[in-house]
């Protein structure tokens, strides 16, 4: 039996301050719940200026208010759903928050950057211990600071003093294994975007080889630290050939193919159900602003709203395998 299985999805990405708290956002909540979840990834992201600034900065114009993610906290908890508070860091300047860092001895930028990114969290995580959140991600993709294992240490020691549920950090896929920390986490999270369709259009038995490749590498990460590992993101485009590529987020001239998409999930759910060693998804991602259901086969993002995705999921998440 396991402990813990978690049937999530991410939910509310990319939205600025006030979307929590519109009806659109209520009514795609409880859509969210139709689908058998029974957690949320409550993400969202403030910006530093560029990918080596030592200043991360509350924009007032912009990033969720502690009132936002509040009010979906407890419409969350309403409807039954646990939440998974994860707080996020992006460069204002277009660069992937896994470029954010400074050269090897740059030891004062490096200490003035972690300060400002304990700060950060140390807020935030006390907003998850106020609101019960039942998990807290301390960090998403960051690549470049993950060799700062002191400094990690350090951080994680502080949350500890102000948040006592689990903690997660949120590594990249194929990069799992340049964390030395994780001993300090409670459980392992990655970005599980791997390409595991050989070309466009695979068949599911050739996307379950490669998530079965996947699963064997997962597994010797696991038995090193001892710790369940959870996809804290997971997904592909409604689009052509996006399986070959599941982060891609750009190539929105793909034709529309659930199909694809709906192999992509039943291959992973396939392979990693009853895994042992692993926790569950997070699935990326739900809007707080759904399209409408006759414009689904229209939509090629990321989204399994009234796509064949949709019925897959919904299938496994009414599944018990704990």
């Amino acid at each position: 039996m396991k402990e813990l299985f978690i049937k999530g999805m991410t939910y509310g990405w990319n939205t600025t301050r006030g979307a929590y708290r519109t009806a659109e956002a209520v009514e795609s909540m409880k859509k969210l719940k139709e689908t058998g979840s029974e957690w949320i990834a409550l993400s969202f992201f403030t910006y530093q200026e560029t990918f080596s600034s030592t200043d991360i900065i509350f924009d007032y114009g912009f990033t969720m208010t502690d009132r936002d993610i509040e009010f979906a906290v407890r419409q969350a908890k309403e409807l039954g759903l646990k939440v998974c508070l994860k707080p996020v860091v992006n460069s204002r300047d277009g660069l992937w928050r896994a470029r954010i860092g400074f050269p090897k001895d740059a030891d004062a930028y490096w200490e003035k950057w972690f300060v400002s990114y304990t700060n950060f969290l140390l807020h935030y995580a006390e907003l998850a211990e106020e609101l019960e959140c039942e998990m807290f991600c301390i960090g998403c993709e960051m690549i470049d600071t993950e060799s700062r294992t002191d400094e990690w240490y350090q951080v994680i020691k502080e949350v500890k003093a102000v948040y006592n549920g689990p903690l997660i950090y949120n590594a990249n896929h194929g990069k799992e294994e340049g964390v030395d920390w994780f001993d300090q986490v409670d459980l392992i999270g990655t970005s599980a975007y791997y390409p595991v369709a050989n070309v466009p259009g695979d068949s599911e038995e050739n996307m379950m080889k490669n998530w079965e490749t996947v699963r064997d590498k997962l597994q010797k990460l696991h038995e090193k630290f001892n710790k369940p590992i959870v996809f804290v993101e997971i997904g592909c485009r409604s689009a052509r050939g996006c399986a070959t590529m599941p982060w891609d987020f750009e190539h929105t001239e793909l034709p529309f193919d659930e199909e694809e998409q709906a192999r992509f999930y039943s291959s992973v759910l396939k392979v990693f159900w009853d895994v042992p060693w692993f926790a569950g998804f997070f699935w990326w991602d739900w809007k707080t602003k759904l399209y409408a259901l006759e414009k689904a086969k229209e939509d090629v993002d990321f989204d399994i709203y009234g796509k064949k995705a949709e019925t897959v999921l919904k299938q496994w998440y009414s599944k018990d395998n704990r």
